[in-house]
């Protein structure tokens, strides 16, 4: 799916990367949401719900950044001006992606403007920025597990939870089903989360993650019950909403319940015979 076309290329370059160019950065910012809106317009209506807006941020971003590297323009400057001149989370988004394809190179320099972004009080920045980082986990594994181990430190429930987001076993990350202690030896620091934004996360992780390895986390989700942490448990009830699919009693013994519910769906003991 081409969604960058000619014409899209033409005015991209001439409204964005020209202004970049001239200096020219708050108009260059200005014309960053009417490119998002067009690539997204370029999106066939069949494939716009499963791409949507995310997928013209990362089309942007990584044609601005393959544009601007063939002209030897300064990359790491170019977004770090766009990132900390911009008052809209769409130029920020961008700017981030811009700065991610960067890090693939120097990783150092770009890990404060991602935890900057992580921090936002804008959740779609956040989004974002957790997005465009697993690009520097698929290059740096060991570096940004690392970095990842010290921010689920952090007093900051916003960067607690990008721990945890980053880490979800999407298609950037489907390697984790082959190494899952990568992701599970950061997110147990974060198994007996008190603030409930970055523990969702933690418990979606995990039921996402038992769509390919199952008994892998019925293993955690016992772990976590018998800790007798109440924040565990909140973990451990909310990682089987898929596991309680197949195996409803199994999970309704370890949760020690007689029924397990979420949103509308309710599974009950009595409904089911081990026989």
């Amino acid at each position: 799916m081409e969604i960058l076309t000619d014409d899209t290329k033409l005015r991209i370059r001439k409204d964005i990367i020209a202004n970049i160019l001239q200096g020219k950065y708050d108009l260059a910012i200005a014309h960053i949401p009417d490119a998002l809106e067009e690539l997204y317009v370029n999106i066939p209506d069949n494939k716009r719900v499963s791409y949507g807006r995310v997928y013209a941020f990362q089309v942007l971003s990584a044609y601005l950044f393959s544009t601007l590297e063939a002209m030897h323009a300064p990359i790491y400057e170019i977004g770090a001006m766009i990132l900390t001149r911009s008052d809209d989370y769409r130029s920020k988004g961008v700017a981030v992606g811009i700065l991610s394809f960067y890090g693939i190179g120097d990783y150092e320099k770009v890990l404060p403007f991602f935890e900057d972004a992580a921090s936002s009080d804008d959740w779609k920045l956040r989004e974002l920025a957790q997005m465009f980082f697993r690009k520097l986990i698929q290059k740096h594994p060991n570096k940004m597990h690392e970095y990842l181990l010290k921010l689920a430190k952090s007093r900051d429930s916003n960067i607690r939870r990008f721990v945890s987001e980053t880490l979800r076993p999407v298609r950037e990350n489907r390697w984790f089903y082959s190494n899952p202690e990568y992701p599970l030896s950061i997110l147990r620091h974060l198994f007996r989360e008190r603030a409930e934004y970055p523990r969702t996360s933690v418990g979606n992780n995990l039921s996402d993650l038992a769509r390919h390895l199952p008994q892998l986390v019925l293993g955690v989700v016992e772990d976590l019950v018998q800790s007798e942490d109440k924040n565990a448990y909140w973990i451990a009830y909310r990682a089987c909403r898929n596991l309680v699919k197949d195996e409803p009693i199994r999970v309704m013994d370890l949760l020690e319940v007689d029924e397990y519910r979420y949103k509308k769906k309710v599974f009950r003991r009595r409904d089911y015979s081990r026989g």
